[in-house]
């Protein structure tokens, strides 16, 4: 078989199967039917693609907006791998999608360039999606169709269903750019409860696109967020606010996970793992293994004194996943470039407007499950 004819057919392969994923994870969030786990229909897997499909478009654009600006600089690049998750219930059907640049890059402005695209290209499709979702709100009657039990409460249902702790409620934690729709666009009425989001497929692909559009800008490292950083401030300062929100990560991310008020038995063996965990994370910051230590144990002591005058604060313990990843396999720093050319004044305002995008899509804690 040809060898780039091979190569295309790994992209389209791995789009149709995550297109699949995302399908049967959107009928589940839509209407709680999963394949292999329910009764499954046709009707359900079209209703699983009012969620694939615009979820899918918008990541999408994102990773072309990589791919068309690398090309424009004749860089080499792939085409995006979509990485599929297995369709299990609660699963959002997929990881994303990546490229992958296949030579050196000189330049730093050809890495500001191809790290802005994306989500910038994203972002603006994503908030198309938003709009036209909260403009086109179903009546609040939308929720009896799919929790029929809700309607002998009327409107206090969610007084007897959420209040009651033998059932697990998951809600979204809001960004400031869904909060702004639900406040300028959608009709008060209709806007859905928290823990009913998952069940407005638009609303939920759109959200989860600004959580990919975030993670995608964090200050750190060669994520999008780390090379836009980069040609702005350059290496020196990158390195700096990089370190220093990596540091603020970990610490709000493991608010809560180790706490005094656990039984001591339990501390015995949660305290050196997590300590071991915070050590491994750390690595990424490439300091010796005693420097390295240090710095698990201070974020530790601090985290774990601050529970014990605050029994109830909590940081998204998701984050934690995701500092490992950043310390172990993405690093903090950003490479220097051999060429350091300032960048002009259009690419420093759309450099600052992507960081306000960072700051309006990011959720402290995205999914909140009770």
């Amino acid at each position: 078989m040809d060898k780039d004819l091979k190569r295309y057919l790994v992209h389209i392969g791995l789009f149709l199967v995550t297109f699949l994923s995302t399908t049967f994870s959107g009928s589940f969030f839509i209407k709680g039917k999963m394949w292999g786990y329910t009764e499954y229909s046709w009707e359900d897997f079209l209703t699983g693609m009012q969620y694939s499909v615009p979820f899918l478009l918008i990541l999408t654009v994102h990773e072309f907006g990589h791919y068309f600006t690398a090309r424009y600089h004749k860089i080499k690049t792939t085409l995006p791998y979509y990485i599929p998750l297995p369709p299990f219930p609660m699963l959002i059907g997929t990881m994303g999608a990546v490229i992958r640049i296949k030579q050196f890059i000189k330049s730093k402005k050809i890495h500001f360039d191809i790290g802005l695209a994306g989500p910038l290209a994203g972002f603006t499709v994503a908030i198309g999606l938003l709009f036209y979702g909260y403009a086109t709100l179903p009546p609040a009657e939308y929720i009896y169709e799919i929790h029929p039990e809700y309607k002998a409460y009327g409107e206090n249902y969610a007084e007897h269903f959420y209040n009651n702790d033998t059932l697990m409620n998951v809600s979204v934690g809001k960004n400031l750019t869904i909060l702004f729709f639900e406040n300028m666009v959608a009709d008060p009425e209709r806007v859905p409860h928290p823990n009913e989001f998952l069940h407005y497929p638009y609303l939920f692909a759109g959200f989860l696109a600004l959580f990919f559009t975030a993670l995608n800008l964090l200050p750190i490292g060669q994520l999008d967020g780390g090379h836009v950083l980069y040609g702005l401030v350059g290496a020196k300062w990158h390195s700096r606010i990089a370190v220093t929100f990596f540091f603020g990560l970990l610490f709000y991310a493991g608010l809560g996970y180790v706490t005094p008020f656990q039984p001591y038995e339990e501390l015995l063996w949660s305290v050196p793992l997590y300590i071991a965990f915070l050590f491994f994370a750390l690595k990424g910051l490439k300091k010796d293994n005693q420097t390295t230590f240090m710095y698990a144990l201070i974020i530790f002591a601090v985290q774990f004194v601050v529970t014990m005058f605050n029994p109830g604060i909590e940081g998204f313990q998701g984050w934690l996943l995701f500092g490992l990843l950043i310390g172990r396999f993405l690093g903090v720093y950003h490479p220097k470039s051999p060429e350091e050319e300032p960048l002009d004044t259009k690419r420093v305002i759309l450099g600052w407007l992507t960081l306000i995008i960072f700051i309006i899509s990011f959720s402290p804690a995205p999914l909140i499950v009770n």
